[in-house]
């Protein structure tokens, strides 16, 4: 465990240490979320949908839309069959 600080400004705000800003992966306009749990406070990176985009990588070949529903309605229905656990 490493144990950081950072003053607080006459208007609340403060600068998150170069090592936090490392540990989680954030920079300049990104955002952060911060849980309240008692007098304990959590800080969190905020992910958004974009920052995801490509991270998975699929190199089989390309499928339709309508293989996608086939899949999707297949998998629904083995859910409703209980048949996925």
């Amino acid at each position: 465990m490493t144990a950081l600080e950072s003053g607080i400004t006459s208007r609340g705000q403060t600068t998150l240490p170069k090592a936090v800003r490392q540990a989680l992966s954030v920079g300049a306009g990104d955002r952060v979320r911060y849980i309240i749990d008692g007098d304990t406070v959590r800080i969190v990176p905020v992910r958004t949908v974009n920052r995801l985009f490509g991270i998975l990588r699929y190199d089989g070949p390309a499928v339709s839309l309508e293989e996608m529903d086939r899949a999707v309605a297949a998998g629904a229905s083995r859910a409703e069959k209980g048949l996925d656990a």
